[in-house]
């Protein structure tokens, strides 16, 4: 049974939101300031297979100019539209802090799978008719496990089409094993680890698989 998880949701995003939000208000009036707008980016994302919802995030790249690939996953085709604020972002993950908003409107949890784009989950049905049975997640067992490698292997990527490839047959497979393993396993106290090491990502915290997850 999981009746725990939207309250422990709604209280750790009320607090999370009061605790960063004077900073993405600083963030937000830097951008406009330099008329970098918009200031976040909303897209489309999959809650259930048939139930989209609009994931915000803190805008990171620059808009596409006419004509420039904007479809899929982020690969190495795209990392030249990353702005230096933007890898600043990402480094420390506060692109994601908007998503307090979908935890709080119920689109989201704060750990569970990554929520995906509807192409791929009407590419695979089955897959994520599996993974989707968890309520998607601002981070969860595959990105604490799988999100680095995933990363370098889109990396390589130097055009859409490899990106896509790269994504479809070595990146949905392993996620979906972990993700699923997690809607078995799932409970409040991994969803605490499983937080625990994503923060540890970012800052120094004790343990052993702490200090791993900072080296790797």
């Amino acid at each position: 049974m999981t009746f725990w998880k939207r309250p422990f949701d709604l209280i750790l995003a009320v607090l999370l939101g009061l605790l960063f939000l004077p900073g993405i208000a600083m963030i937000a009036g830097w951008m406009a300031l330099r008329r970098d707008l918009p200031v976040f980016y909303v897209s489309e994302r999959m809650k259930s297979p048939d139930q989209p919802f609009p994931l915000v995030k803190l805008r990171t790249m620059r808009n596409p100019r006419p004509g420039e690939p904007n479809g899929g996953v982020s690969g190495g085709d795209k990392s030249h539209r990353i702005t230096p604020l933007g890898r600043f972002l990402r480094r420390f993950r506060l692109d994601e802090v908007p998503q307090l908003w979908n935890v709080l409107r119920g689109d989201m949890s704060f750990v569970g799978p990554r929520p995906p784009l509807r192409r791929y989950t009407e590419m695979f049905p089955e897959i994520y008719r599996k993974v989707l049975k968890a309520r998607p997640g601002i981070t969860g067992l595959a990105s604490i496990i799988f999100h680095r490698h995933e990363a370098w292997l889109l990396e390589q990527a130097r055009t859409p089409e490899e990106t896509e490839s790269i994504y479809i047959n070595r990146c949905i497979p392993r996620k979906a094993r972990l993700d699923t393993m997690y809607v078995v396993k799932r409970s409040i106290w991994l969803d605490i680890y499983i937080m625990y090491l994503t923060a540890a990502k970012i800052i120094p915290l004790p343990g052993r698989r702490a200090r791993r997850m900072r080296r790797h």
